[in-house]
């Protein structure tokens, strides 16, 4: 595991979550997040370290639709189409429509207009996004369904296709 500049002290800290995970004798239940699994040191998959490990992908439009009702009740948003936003919104994550909700609250904006500010990160790192995918396919247990979580490209929210050509602009003589 690299320092990542931090004169060990990454390194120190894993050691002795290794350690407590390995040598603990009281039933706890213990969770642990991290946004890039592949990242960590295998260490941390060996059997017994972890009950379970589970992949949480994007949100289905079943999710967004209770992630945003929770969100535009607590920035208080009225007059909007649901319909609309979980259509706009597929491959976003909780916290991107949170952001969208508070940034349309402060600045006094329709929620749908604010939706333009707001890169979700399935954009951002969809590379990122699909590798990981990839990776957790038969590995992690799903978070929808009992079992192993198998990627079916078909059923998985994808961020929405960025074009990647440029317009031109268009000058007109005398500007």
């Amino acid at each position: 595991m690299s320092d990542g500049g931090d004169s060990g002290v990454s390194s120190r800290m894993f050691g002795q979550l290794l350690t407590w995970l390995s040598d603990h004798t009281a039933d706890i239940f213990t969770l642990c997040t991290c946004n890039n699994i592949s990242k960590l040191p295998p260490e941390f998959s060996r059997a017994e370290r972890f009950d379970g490990i589970f992949f949480f992908d994007m949100l289905t439009a079943e999710e967004r639709v209770a992630v945003w009702e929770i969100y535009l009740k607590m920035f208080t948003h009225a007059g909007y189409n649901l319909d609309a936003l979980i259509a706009a919104s597929d491959g976003w994550t909780g916290a991107e429509i949170r952001a969208c909700c508070r940034l349309a609250a402060l600045l006094g904006r329709p929620v749908a207009a604010q939706m333009g500010g707001i890169v979700p990160v399935a954009v951002l790192a969809d590379n990122t996004l699909s590798e990981l995918r990839i990776w957790a396919s038969g590995r992690c247990l799903s978070t929808r369904k009992p079992g192993l979580y198998y990627w079916d490209d078909s059923q998985t929210p994808r961020a929405p296709v960025v074009s990647s050509t440029k317009k031109r602009r268009r000058t007109v003589s005398g500007e």
